[in-house]
């Protein structure tokens, strides 16, 4: 081979390997930065326990928000059809944030409850995140989630 043509070969070997590192190691950020919605039944049936980082969705129970009276921690239940989660949070709620509404809070498990690092209230009567309506609906059978269903069952559309 003459060396005009193996500096090539060497040099188009080692954009390819540049290319492939930099492909893996953006692959690999956006893993970790992805977090992934369930509903308190599917974290029961044990459907988020290989994530370290996701989202909890549901409604939060009518009378379970406790607030602390000595600093800004929170504790509530957010709830769908066929389970619970008691969920737990330092910060500053959003100021739709109450009883009987949606919520969606991002953090991680801490044994039998969820530690939230932020929360998420709905913005509008008629809103519910597709991901939720969506992992609702698989939760429990494959049935599609309606407004109507949804509200007579106590998890309505909000």
């Amino acid at each position: 081979m003459n060396p005009t043509r193996k500096r090539r070969l060497t040099l188009v070997l080692l954009i390819f390997a540049a290319a492939a590192v930099a492909i893996g190691l953006t692959v690999f950020a956006l893993q970790q930065n992805m977090n992934y919605l369930f509903t308190p039944s599917q974290i029961q049936t044990g459907q988020a326990n290989s994530y370290k980082t996701f989202r909890l969705g549901g409604m939060v129970k009518a009378g379970s928000i406790q607030r602390s009276s000595d600093s800004l921690k929170v504790t509530f239940t957010v709830v769908d059809a066929s389970g619970k989660m008691p969920v737990e949070y330092t910060g500053i709620l959003p100021d739709l944030f109450r009883d009987n509404q949606s919520v969606i809070a991002t953090g991680h498990m801490d044994n039998a409850h969820f530690i939230a690092t932020e929360v998420l209230a709905k913005h509008d009567e008629t809103y519910m995140p597709k991901e939720l309506k969506d992992a609702m609906a698989k939760a429990h059978e494959g049935k599609k989630v309606d407004e109507t269903a949804a509200g007579e069952a106590g998890m309505g559309n909000r």
